[in-house]
């Protein structure tokens, strides 16, 4: 499965450089193993709890330390392979050789920041050592193993830098030295001229992204510009504004629905699941469109990685819509949009990540978003059945019943996940962390058990691939807390919430919805969909509140606004990544994906204008 979105823009792969080749391996199973231990955690507080009437005290301080250091270690082996995403358009625009420059700036701004981090980290883990958490475990040892990690990236960053010419870094270095001196200068002679540290943090971050800087470093140096700027706060506010970022019991579903997604390809139920699709209804007019659609929806309802999704099914089914001669471009542009769709169906870490920041139920907005889900899934296979075609490809011999039998039990097994994941939330037996972290055990002892196709090692490199996807998403969400921190201290939601109450008063709640959505579309195509949430939905969803809009119908509607940008070309990250998975130039897929998005872009205005579609569902369930 690849979990490439965009790569650091000129970071290559860690196999050619020595220190990278030899560290990789380490980082890689620190950060597996923290993640299989805190696995293990979960399931053994849930299973005294639930079977012993023993809470365990000290299960959620030491699963949510496990987290943050498995993050960082994981986001350090994303860094060393180069899968962090970044925005290349506008990067693409410039000559090679101001390319080539913008890349020795982001890879010195990179090593700055990681530096940064795990420089103050351990300082943090220092200033906190002797004090304990509310169970009475040693408060450093958050800091230092998520300082250990920044070390690690701060190595891989730095190898990447000096993997250039030595006369590039010195120029990139130069530039970066002369703006911080000229500041300085205007600062000591003329300080009543010089911009205010939001302005140069807001300019910093324009530019920075425009240049294709990862984005979670894009967000943290933002941060960074504003506490260097303002000059009264300390560096280990930063480092400890990101720990509290992802310290938190209910992110923790993050890297266990992630590692649902590998485990259910490398046990094989993915690629079962695919073909009972195919032998049903892939004969039909647009068979395989529809078949692409509906893999999303069930796959959607397992993983909560939309990418994971992205290239499970697009690696079965792309090649598959090729052989009947089908546009790979338009196949390529269909499954991008079927991921906008899947993005409201649980356990989406989206919604997840809203939840969190926006202080909602995760079960309600996992409730709120199955009609929504639904609505746009008929809309996309009436297309397909509308103008596709009949697929040309050889029909598949019939299969033996005792083939046909284990498929429909690989696809009763798979169904057998989605509902765990349901009736765990309906019932309330378990959160949304315990009942991924079950999610996976399942998958576990399904593909190794039943399918007998996950072996040890086919499951400890699931385990890898789980944590350093799950790193990379989480490093996004540390950073983009530390910036939501900054802004909350120039008390911009309270700017945001007068104006946007202002403005509804005089023009009604429906000028308020059209300017969400179209915030949410703009900055989820500029931002990775989690920062774009994380910033905006502490900033929105109150406001909303407050002019009557139900939360839960309301934080449903960010996350489908946020996907359409996400996908939307020319700028969304998503849809280069299922480009760079159908192995299709970007090109070839902005004309059907402007009509799929089309589509998509009139059921969202349905659903953020009939609030029934969002709330029907969370009111008979008691949200």
């Amino acid at each position: 499965m690849s979990d490439v979105i965009t790569g650091l823009p000129g970071a290559h792969t860690g196999d050619g450089r020595r220190v990278t080749a030899a560290l990789l391996p380490v980082t890689d199973a620190v950060a597996a193993g923290l993640l299989a231990a805190d696995l293990a955690v979960v399931i053994y507080s849930v299973l005294a709890r639930s079977l012993f009437n023993a809470p365990v005290e000290w299960a959620d301080d030491i699963a949510r330390g496990l987290m943050v250091a498995s993050a960082f270690f994981g986001a350090a082996s994303a860094l060393a392979r180069g899968e962090n995403p970044g925005v290349i358009f506008f990067r693409s625009l410039l000559p090679p050789v101001w390319q080539r420059f913008a890349d020795d700036v982001g890879a010195t701004l990179v090593l700055v920041v990681a530096a940064y981090v795990a420089i103050h980290a351990i300082e943090l883990g220092w200033i906190t050592a002797g004090q304990t958490t509310g169970s009475g475990l040693p408060l450093e040892l958050t800091f230092y193993p998520m300082g250990l990690g920044a070390a690690c990236m701060t190595v891989f960053a730095a190898e990447i830098l000096l993997a250039r010419k030595w006369r590039n870094i010195l120029q990139a270095v130069a530039v970066l030295a002369a703006v911080s001196g000229i500041f300085l200068t205007g600062l000591a002679w003329i300080p009543d001229a010089m911009p205010s540290p939001g302005t140069l943090m807001l300019l910093g971050f324009a530019l920075t992204l425009a240049g294709g800087l990862p984005i979670g470093f894009a967000l943290a140096l933002a941060a960074l510009i504003f506490i260097w700027v303002e000059g009264n706060l300390p560096g280990v506010i930063f480092a400890q504004q990101m720990a509290r970022g992802i310290d938190n019991f209910v992110l923790l579903a993050i890297p266990f629905f992630i590692l649902v997604g590998y485990l259910m390809e490398a046990n094989g139920m993915s690629v079962r699941l695919i073909e009972l699709l195919q032998r049903l209804v892939g004969r039909m007019r647009g068979g395989l469109n529809v078949v692409m659609v509906t893999a999303m929806v069930l796959f959607s309802g397992i993983s909560g990685s939309k990418m994971a999704d992205v290239a499970a099914v697009g690696a079965v089914l792309i090649p598959a819509s090729r052989k009947s001669g089908q546009n790979p471009g338009a196949t390529v542009a269909l499954l991008a949009a079927s991921a906008v769709m899947a993005e409201t169906i649980p356990p989406c870490i989206n919604l997840i990540i809203l939840g969190f920041v926006a202080n909602l139920s995760i079960g309600g907005l996992f409730a709120a978003g199955l009609l929504p889900a639904a609505l746009m899934a008929a809309a996309l296979i009436g297309v397909s059945i509308l103008f596709g075609k009949r697929s040309t490809a050889p029909k598949p011999p019939p299969l033996a019943a005792a083939a046909m039998r284990r498929m429909w039990l690989g696809a009763g097994v798979s169904f057998g996940l989605i509902a765990m994941i349901f009736i765990g939330f309906k019932t309330g037996f378990a959160t949304a962390t315990e009942i991924s972290a079950f999610a996976s055990l399942y998958a576990i002892v399904v593909g190794s058990l039943m399918f007998r196709e996950l072996s040890p090692a086919a499951a400890w490199r699931s385990f890898i691939h789980a944590a350093a996807r799950s790193g990379l998403v989480l490093f996004i969400v540390a950073s983009a807390q530390s910036l939501a921190f900054v802004l909350t201290l120039q008390q911009v939601p309270h700017a945001v919430a007068e104006f946007m109450v202002g403005l509804s008063h005089h023009s009604g709640t429906w000028l308020f919805m059209l300017l969400s959505i179209g915030i949410l579309i703009v900055m989820g195509s500029v931002l990775e969909g989690a920062a774009a949430l994380i910033i905006f939905g502490p900033l929105l969803v109150p406001v909303a509140g407050h002019l009557g809009i139900a939360p839960l119908h309301y934080g449903v509607v960010l996350v489908i606004a946020m996907g359409i940008g996400l996908f939307a070309p020319p700028l969304g990250l998503g849809l280069y990544g299922a480009c760079l998975i159908g192995k299709v130039p970007v090109e070839d897929t902005v004309k059907p994906m402007l009509g799929y998005l089309g589509l998509l872009l009139a059921c969202l205005l349905v659903i953020a204008f009939v609030p029934g579609i969002s709330t029907f569902l969370p009111g008979i369930m008691g949200y």
